[in-house]
């Protein structure tokens, strides 16, 4: 599927090759370093990437810590991907990073068909693989299902600020939300600073993730937007003189914060996992997500307590898009594009919609949809637990560039967590 020309070998050789490549990786960076420039998919009609697809078997390398996420693409996806032809074989990864990791590595050791095919990633990890030609681009603007998407939704057309330029299809849509309990915090904070004030107000009962965890990352993110005076004095793009003005004030508000918080600031959440179970415990009196459509089912099978409620702030909060990318180490590219595609349908995007199946957000712009399909979005279990996307999204901001998470990750460690 690639315009470039590669070998097809088998996958145990390909991981072979990669034990040894690794083992003169400095020889091969010093003279085989690959190119930088994105492959892009070879021109197919869909009927023949459908025929290429047929018996093939996909390795989607997802985060393998999201239980509702996992039982989806086993007992929903996967058999969708049968029923075209397609084995779908979830690879839970720890993290994204791992799975980026592993396709450098194939990259750099010459691998065409490595043990990656699918991954779901956004944010820094795309910017990453795109910087270093590690995505097939030139794919998904040919997909029958990117039909029932919006073209001008700015969520869909860049992911952390890094344009998508056809090398990955959109898959759901999250908005990061702060969580509480209605009955420990009756009159609860509407904007960030509130949220600070009642931090301190209520020693022990808040944290956040500490960074680099994805959540705790776009946290701290907010809490830089927030203390540089609102999203529009934050340049999108990442500078070093913009970062250095504008980040100590972030990290003075966040070491004066330190002490009010859970365990008074001398540790912090490892994971945006780990807060959950603070909070679902009753031990801190919020948490935070990226995906607040899961809500409804933590408190109906009784993980969260039932007074669970989403804290919308005045300012609104960040909002993304997640995606599906094809590495150009696959050497299942058409098998990729089938999956990606079924995953994009309305049937697939309604049944993750559904609370008690995953309760993701669409990327589906619903009024592309036939009456029949529309109504039935528009009758999804309504609750009182989460609000409707449009009112969860109002005044939502898009995301810093990717390369404002790192520097900022790395200074929260150096100026805060090292503070404790």
């Amino acid at each position: 599927m690639f315009s470039r020309s590669h070998t097809r070998r088998p996958r145990k050789y390909a991981f072979a090759a990669l034990v040894v490549a690794a083992s003169v990786g400095l020889v091969l960076s010093s003279c085989a370093a690959p190119s930088s420039d994105a492959p892009v998919a070879e021109e197919l009609s869909w009927s023949e990437i459908e025929q290429q697809a047929q018996g093939k078997t996909v390795s989607l390398w997802m985060y393998g810590g999201d239980e509702q996420g996992n039982t989806y693409v086993d007992n929903v996806l996967t058999p969708a991907a049968a029923a075209a032809g397609v084995t779908l074989r979830r690879v839970p990864v720890e993290s994204t990073t791992d799975a980026v990791n592993r396709i450098l590595s194939e990259r750099q050791a010459g691998v065409t068909d490595g043990e990656v095919d699918l991954v779901w990633v956004n944010g820094a990890n795309f910017g990453t693989g795109q910087q270093a030609g590690a995505w097939l681009c030139n794919w998904t603007q040919h997909l029958p299902n990117m039909e029932y998407t919006d073209p001008e939704d700015p969520l869909l057309s860049s992911d952390f600020g890094t344009p998508v330029n056809n090398c990955e299809a959109p898959w759901h849509k999250a908005q990061f939300t702060l969580v509480y309990n209605s009955a420990a915090i009756a009159d609860p904070p509407r904007t960030l600073d509130e949220v600070f004030d009642w931090a301190e107000a209520n020693p022990g009962r808040f944290t956040y993730p500490a960074p680099p965890d994805f959540t705790g990352s776009v946290f701290v993110r907010e809490a830089l937007v927030n203390q540089s005076g609102g999203v529009d004095k934050v340049p999108a793009q990442f500078d070093q003189d913009t970062y250095d003005s504008l980040a100590p004030a972030v990290f003075d508000r966040l070491n004066a914060l330190a002490p009010s918080l859970w365990r008074g600031g001398t540790t912090y959440p490892q994971s945006s996992s780990e807060l959950d179970d603070l909070y679902a415990g009753g031990q801190v009196d919020m948490t935070m997500t990226y995906g607040p459509a899961t809500l409804p089912q933590l408190v109906a099978d009784g993980t969260y307590p039932p007074e669970t409620r989403i804290l919308t702030l005045d300012e609104g909060t960040v909002g993304n898009a997640s995606f599906l990318a094809i590495p150009s180490t696959s050497g299942e590219s058409a098998a990729a594009q089938v999956v990606a595609n079924i995953a994009l349908s309305p049937e697939q995007q309604l049944a993750k919609s559904e609370p008690d199946v995953w309760g993701q957000f669409t990327v589906l712009d619903t009024s592309r949809l036939t009456p029949e399909v529309r109504a039935q979005f528009e009758a999804l279990p309504a609750s009182p637990v989460l609000p409707p996307y449009e009112e969860l999204s109002a005044n939502a901001h898009p995301e810093l560039a990717a390369g404002w998470v790192t520097p900022l990750d790395e200074g929260w460690r150096r100026s805060v967590l090292a503070g404790q």
